[in-house]
């Protein structure tokens, strides 16, 4: 058996309504698929001390964070019937509101989209190296710690 590539998850910036749009179109023609479930990551504007947040800026080791992000969606299509399993993480400055993390699950049946979706999520938050600066407007900044 061949060995996958490793592919790069990283999107410069915010991921934008359009790109999401044109990943779901695309599965449009993949007729054995029954259910999809998305997660969208979204940028706050939390109040932290005072000041309130303006932005996230992302920074990663690439190369170890889309090994992890590889072995979690390895692990994923392993214990669940899916067809199709996608990730996307934004990787700069992404403004609050804007999304940050897609994760795009497609599956003949809807159970298993429900429960994979949920698995990717927290295993991403646990478990790849992922930074954040959480930006203030006075030009100060903290590292964000995953909830």
């Amino acid at each position: 058996m061949e060995k996958q590539k490793i592919k790069n998850v990283f999107i410069k910036g915010a991921i934008t309504p359009e790109f999401i749009a044109e990943s779901i179109a695309k599965h449009q023609s993949k007729i054995q698929i029954g259910a999809h479930d998305i997660f969208l990551g979204q940028v706050r504007a939390d109040d932290i001390q005072g000041k309130t947040v303006t932005g996230i800026e992302y920074s990663a080791y690439e190369e170890m964070a889309n090994l992890k992000f590889h072995e979690i969606k390895e692990a994923t299509f392993n214990k669940y019937e899916l067809s199709c399993l996608h990730i996307y993480h934004s990787m700069g400055v992404v403004q609050t509101g804007e999304i940050c993390l897609f994760v795009f699950v497609s599956s003949p049946h809807r159970k298993a989209v429900f429960e994979a979706l949920h698995t990717v999520v927290e295993e991403i938050k646990k478990e790849v190296p992922v930074f954040g600066k959480e930006l203030f407007g006075d030009d100060s900044y903290q590292w964000k710690v995953n909830k």
